[in-house]
């Protein structure tokens, strides 16, 4: 077997038109500064795309990026990332998967995918260390995510990328299935269907990878690994209970959605949660490879061993639609996943939907707290039937057609997760600006506000801040690549955080955030991404390139047309209180959305100065 020693920074370039490929060379320059997974693919695509091309047209480019620890044996580092300019927003979107495709594509020595172009009929791609092979999918059109998984399976020993029904039909909100993990917003499987590709195909195992540094990697690697073990989120909640332990949690922090985000708790909640789906329905794990933290899980729901849903299938799927039947969600999610659908968004619509029916802008059998016409609704969406065809365009186009647009929840076009921002407000921040849209990934402050009780939740204090701090440290993790859920462990375990006292440490943070911040020790991300490329870097550096990362998406939105206006909320957020909440508390966007732009160094209406671009070294050519 031969070997990588450290990055191949080879990536390939399909040209799906032209039936054509051809490989890039990573230049150090652009490994540096952008690092890898999601930053590099972001900045691969701007140097190759032109602002305004259709989502939906051959001229856009997704790209399918494993970070500098695919392959190495780190905790949690099975993840790969996904960019591309979203059919759902018009906007560029990423996302992150855990399934085994990642794997295979690093392991046949590639560090990145490109495609570009349309096929003239249904194809999939099969991806060796020599390149690319065009293959006919006809037969494969039509079929589900899983049944095309298991013909390919059959065809190629591999890892696979395959489209459901729903990204054939251009349901603006499809996903990619990897194994059974997703990649899951923004409608990226509605981009390969455009593109008439049903599948990738990548058979890795032909180089093994090496750290440049493995006594280093080694110890880091150790260090990783207790501090997951020992975290109360990563070595417990997590790992007993899957993400839907959130449940819990928000319900008591007054933040899950309850009927379309109308209140933050309801009397059934804890019917969803993680402990009592643990409880009654003989939960084990099935998690991404390789995980340390194990939070994926699967149970036996009607009688079929199925995955067990996360936290936003449970919330979106279930408590926002006033429904608290995890066997009903279990299915729903069954029929997502077939399907190829993100289930944000589709919990999302079908909110919506129950709220604009009960109201009178239009007529549905969907009503709050009733599982009638869920399932057929799920359905008509992937097919584009009947009044499916509407829904499969999101709640914005919904609500711009039909009315209704001050109770749709979504950012930028992007349906919003299960965390209520009233009762989170810098996670309402956080909300408006995220560059994808409505993400909570993008800064997590709800773990801090909520989870953590590190940030007073109402107070707006700091909050610009942190959200600054958060974007650019998640888009390094997703540069990286690794989960999102090691910030639990690696920045909570190290001394300084274990062993302050939690009231001076919370105290510290609310009130003196500049020092807060500088204190914070993220060096395991920044010293596993030295040692794997033998590239040295500071703890300056490395930030600097997820400032960096997050200012040239936000740049590459720009042009495509967003500003202050679309960094808003739903008016339901912004004027209505949560009916549990006598206080009728909402979020104060205009003082946090202004402090953040000073922080990011935008100019007041949202866009990056000429000044920022340059001392970050992404001013476009004149």
């Amino acid at each position: 077997m031969q070997e990588i020693i450290g990055t191949s920074n080879r990536v390939l370039l399909v040209n799906l038109t032209r039936k054509q490929f051809e490989t890039y060379h990573v230049k150090d320059r652009e490994r540096r500064l952008y690092l890898g997974g999601k930053g590099l693919g972001l900045k691969l695509i701007c140097d190759r795309m032109k602002p305004r091309v259709d989502p939906l047209g051959e001229e856009n480019i997704i790209a399918f990026m494993p970070g500098v620890l695919m392959g190495t044996g780190a905790p949690c580092s099975a993840r790969f990332a996904s960019v591309t300019k979203s059919p759902l927003t018009g906007i560029m979107g990423a996302s992150s998967c855990g399934g085994p495709f990642g794997m295979h594509l690093k392991t046949a020595g590639w560090d990145g995918l490109l495609i570009r172009g349309k096929s003239d009929f249904p194809s999939y791609l099969l991806i060796t260390g020599d390149g690319v092979e065009f293959k006919d999918a006809k037969d494969l059109w039509g079929l589900d995510s899983f049944t095309v998984q298991s013909e390919l399976a059959e065809r190629h020993q591999g890892g696979a990328l395959v489209i459901g029904p729903a990204g054939e039909n251009l349901v603006r909100f499809a996903n990619i299935v990897s194994g059974e993990r997703f990649l899951g917003r923004g409608g990226m499987g509605a981009v390969l269907g455009s593109k008439k590709l049903k599948a990738v195909v990548a058979k890795g195992g032909v180089y093994k990878v090496k750290p440049s540094d493995p006594v280093m990697f080694e110890r880091l690697k150790r260090r990783a690994t207790g501090y997951i073990n020992r975290n109360s989120v990563t070595g417990g909640l997590y790992r007993h209970y899957g993400t839907s332990a959130n449940v819990a949690l928000n319900a008591r922090g007054g933040i899950l959605p309850i009927n379309n985000f109308q209140d933050g708790s309801h009397a059934d909640a804890l019917r969803l949660s993680g402990e009592e789906t643990k409880r009654n329905h003989q939960i084990s794990h099935h998690t991404c490879k390789p995980c340390t933290i194990l939070c994926g899980k699967k149970g036996i729901f009607g009688g079929q061993t199925l995955p067990s849903p996360e936290y936003e299938t449970v919330c979106l799927l279930g408590s926002n639609l006033g429904i608290f039947d995890i066997e009903r969600i279990s299915e729903w999610n069954r029929i997502c996943g077939e399907m190829g659908m993100d289930t944000i968004s589709a919990g999302g619509i079908l909110a919506w939907m129950m709220e604009a029916t009960e109201r009178g802008f239009v007529q549905s059998k969907l009503k709050f707290g009733s599982p009638e016409g869920v399932s057929d609704a799920l359905v008509d969406m992937a097919l584009g039937r009947g009044f499916g065809r509407e829904m499969a365009l999101g709640t914005k186009a919904l609500s711009e057609k039909y009315g209704g647009t001050s109770f749709a929840m979504q950012v930028k076009g992007l349906e919003l997760p299960g965390y209520d921002p009233r009762g989170s407000v810098g996670q309402g921040l956080a909300y408006a600006v995220a560059n994808r849209g409505g993400c909570h990934l993008s800064a997590f402050l709800v773990a801090q506000e909520v989870f953590l009780h590190l940030l007073r939740p109402y107070a707006v204090r700091g909050k610009a801040d942190y959200v600054k701090f958060f974007e650019s440290l998640n888009n390094c993790v997703n540069s990286l690549q690794t989960c999102l859920f090691t910030l639990f462990a690696y920045l909570l375990e190290p001394p300084l955080s274990r062993y302050t006292p939690h009231p001076a440490l919370a105290m510290l943070m609310q009130e003196i955030p500049s020092l807060a911040i500088s204190l914070i020790d993220f060096s395991l991300y920044k010293d596993f991404w030295c040692a794997v490329t033998g590239i040295k870097m500071s703890r300056r550096e490395y930030l600097r390139a997820g400032d960096r990362i997050t200012v040239l998406e936000r740049l590459m939105n720009t042009r495509e047309g967003i500003w202050r206006l679309h960094d808003s909320l739903p008016d339901r957020i912004l004027k209505e209180g949560r009916g549990s909440d006598s206080k009728s508390r909402t979020v104060p966007l205009e003082k946090l959305r202004a402090k953040y732009y000073i922080k990011r160094g935008y100019d007041r209406n949202g866009i990056p100065t000429p000044r920022s671009l340059r001392k970050l070294g992404i001013m476009p050519p004149p």
